[in-house]
């Protein structure tokens, strides 16, 4: 059973479900931005094999480069999520064909002139209905085999859809994930829901998500990309996951814990 931490955006007091605490462990927003902000395409994989390395080339083996992954079902807002998260407008685009397109997507950071700093990897929507059983044997190949040995892999951010809650598909990707590796949950579309309902369903994922998260515990969000919902708190914790080997130790700010009230974009 996992730990969940629901980033609070409610400002009503402590979340009483279960074992789900809420705590904030972010930095001024437009410092964290700066990082993300520096995004741009550096290639697309379709085979294992050809996963770049510390070197940026060929794969050679274990970590470098820290890399945080996004995951999410077929229209469930996940490009939106990176390009809003990347002060971006077209980093990220879905396809013309929801859940056909088998391939991992690499986003460098950090300045353009200097040794990529980090990346983001888009991997590719599942659990599109009319995708061929080919097709869906081909994520298990590349988006599954990614998240659950991937040694530089640092954070997955699960976008989901707030009013679909977690579906049986999300159930089975997390299984992918290496147990090591934390997970950021983004209940993306929360504006398409009043304030009480959001928090509602933010409690009832909460609960959802304790017993199906890994080892390492993940965090919950409510988001929106098109009012800017949850925008700074999640670029806090993606930043955090990519520059820990900055910081040995893993020591949280000294506010983590404490309840914060971000305000209702």
């Amino acid at each position: 059973m996992g730990r969940t931490r629901r980033i609070d955006e409610s400002g009503h007091g402590p979340d009483k479900a279960r074992n789900c605490t809420i705590a904030a462990a972010f930095v001024e927003a437009v410092h964290l931005s700066i990082l993300l902000s520096s995004a741009r395409f550096e290639t697309t994989v379709t085979d294992p094999a050809h996963l770049p390395g510390p070197d940026g080339d060929a794969r050679t083996g274990a970590g470098g480069i820290s890399e945080a992954a996004f995951v999410g079902r077929s229209n469930a807002g996940k490009s939106s999520a990176i390009n809003v998260l990347c002060n971006r407008k077209r980093l990220a685009f879905s396809s013309r064909t929801p859940g056909r397109t088998q391939a991992l997507n690499f986003f460098a950071l950090g300045p353009a002139d200097a040794p990529v700093a980090a990346r983001l990897v888009d991997t590719p929507g599942y659990g599109f209905a009319s995708a061929p059983l080919a097709v869906k044997r081909g994520w298990d190949r590349l988006a599954g085999q990614y998240l659950a040995q991937r040694p530089a892999l640092r954070g997955v951010v699960l976008v989901l859809d707030i009013r679909r809650g977690l579906t049986a598909l999300d159930r089975e990707l997390l299984q992918w994930i290496a147990a090591d590796v934390p997970l950021l949950v983004l209940a993306s579309k929360a504006d398409k829901l009043a304030h009480g309902q959001r928090i509602t369903a933010l409690r009832e994922l909460g609960t959802v998500l304790q017993d199906a998260a890994g080892p390492a515990g993940c965090s919950l969000l409510g988001f929106s990309a098109t009012r800017r919902l949850g925008v700074d708190e999640a670029r806090a914790v993606i930043t955090g996951w990519l520059t820990e080997d900055q910081n040995p130790g893993g020591d949280a700010p000294a506010d983590a814990g404490k309840e914060t009230e971000p305000e209702d974009a």
